[in-house]
């Protein structure tokens, strides 16, 4: 689930921040294909002297991980950077670290993302030596060890906090068998069984050049760019495995109730999730109004009910994650055991308003001019540029998409606002999962319907 953040809400969150009227727009990058096919798209800055490398690995994610080996994709990308056949691993962190740059590989669901910032005097040996890590990782038995170690002590410590362990009880009651159901820490079980032969395998049969797309924004030269790229990566040939599409996402059938007892726990935790949206579909703009009134913002619905008004949680939120073939809302929160009943009841009917009320004028015109003025920073810097423009690639979606989403934006009004919610807040065909101490909060919720009960130290989630 962690990494969901980086594959999925990525491009909606740069999106959902740009104004419509911002003086910024994101340049049209160049393309350069290097010898073996992988396709780069370059943009020369000059306002700093930062150049920025990101490339994306389509299908060494977690969705193609066997589900025997859970944690695999995740497993082999840390252990990327823990030394190749002519760097051991603190060779690799003492260079990285005396340039001051930043180097990075992370598995997300779809695709695995390689990260590299330097400043312009240090990219060539920068470069050099993240290729060397994404070519020629050493996959040192002693790091191996040691990763998973760190992994199964990571997944004793998710039970004992009920707001982390209830993210992984809801991965696994939401998609099931799914492949998004897939922790990227792995289980107990599945580390347990895990051998270094079953990452080698994994590198060799996803990691190659030929679902490779990458970008680089900064200070340097185009023609001294493709030569360096050349020299790093233009060799690389690797596995040419065949990618399995993400399947369709589950469409929860009626409304699913998960109870995980947790007797120490003073307060309880919730994820309720139903079916979302596929990146690039038409909602998503009305989706990101409607969502930022009920979920999205410190004075949304939510917040101001649940918080401002009632003093029942510090935080509350909705949120929608994107893949390629559907995806998911979810919105979450946490209260003191007397009064989770009370919050959930609250929620609910706020979905109920949201569907059958909608939002007025005033308020549709507020979270349009919120998302429109929540220009990020970040999207200034050439990482962000860089991550943009992969991320772009790498899903289809066109280097116009921003103009397009903001077009979007300001055209929602209170019809589309409520139209979304209509679409997407679900009245069943729901997940609901909550970490909780059961003597105290079970009879409370008795009356949303059927629970299963789980208890916490029972095996795996």
């Amino acid at each position: 689930m962690k990494t969901r953040t980086i594959a999925a809400f990525i491009l909606i969150a740069l999106a959902a921040a740009l104004p419509a009227q911002a003086a910024f727009k994101l340049p049209a990058p160049e393309k350069i294909q290097l010898k073996n096919g992988i396709v780069v798209y370059y943009l020369r800055t000059t306002e700093t002297s930062i150049v920025s490398f990101r490339l994306m690995l389509r299908g060494a994610g977690s969705a193609q991980e066997p589900a025997a080996l859970e944690g695999v994709a995740s497993l082999t990308a840390e252990l990327l950077q823990k030394g190749t056949a002519t760097m051991g691993a603190d060779a690799v962190a003492e260079a990285v670290d005396f340039m001051g740059a930043r180097l990075g590989v992370n598995a997300g669901e779809e695709m695995v993302t390689l990260s590299a910032d330097s400043l312009s005097e240090h990219f060539p040996r920068l470069l050099a030596i993240a290729a060397d890590c994404l070519t020629g990782p050493a996959f040192s038995a002693d790091e191996f060890q040691k990763a998973v170690k760190t992994r199964l002590d990571s997944l004793k410590a998710v039970k004992d906090s009920p707001g982390a362990a209830v993210r992984s009880y809801f991965a696994k009651a939401y998609y099931g068998a799914h492949p998004l159901g897939h922790l990227s820490n792995g289980t107990e079980e599945s580390l347990a069984k895990m051998t270094l032969a079953d990452v080698q395998a994994y590198f060799k049969a996803y990691y190659g050049p030929a679902k490779a797309v990458a970008a680089v924004v900064g200070d340097i030269d185009r023609a001294a760019l493709v030569k360096l790229l050349n020299a790093a990566l233009g060799k690389w040939k690797g596995a040419k495995v065949p990618v399995t599409a993400l399947p369709p996402l589950p469409q929860p059938r009626g409304i699913k109730l998960l109870l995980v007892d947790k007797p120490d726990a003073t307060q309880a935790y919730w994820i309720l999730g139903a079916p979302g949206y596929a990146l690039g579909d038409s909602v998503t703009p009305a989706a990101a109004v409607m969502n930022t009134l009920f979920g999205g913002r410190f004075t949304s619905w939510l917040m101001t009910e649940l918080r401002i008004k009632r003093g029942l949680t510090y935080g509350a939120n909705s949120s929608f994650a994107a893949f390629s073939s559907g995806g998911t809302f979810t919105a979450s929160s946490y209260t003191k055991n007397d009064k989770i009943g009370e919050m959930l009841q609250i929620v609910f009917d706020l979905l109920k308003k949201a569907r059958t009320e909608g939002f007025t004028a005033e308020e549709v015109t507020s979270s349009r001019n919120y998302i429109q003025g929540q220009f990020p920073p970040t999207l200034e810097t050439n990482a962000s540029k860089a991550g943009a423009y992969a991320h772009l690639a790498f899903f289809g979606l066109g280097f116009d998409y921003y103009d397009r989403y903001l077009a979007g934006i300001q055209g929602t009004d209170p019809k589309a606002a409520q139209a979304a919610a209509i679409k997407l807040l679900p009245s069943d065909g729901y997940v609901l999962v909550i970490v909780g101490k059961s003597a105290e909060i079970k009879a409370q919720l008795d009356k949303f319907g059927t629970w299963t009960v789980k208890k916490i130290t029972d095996p795996g989630f």
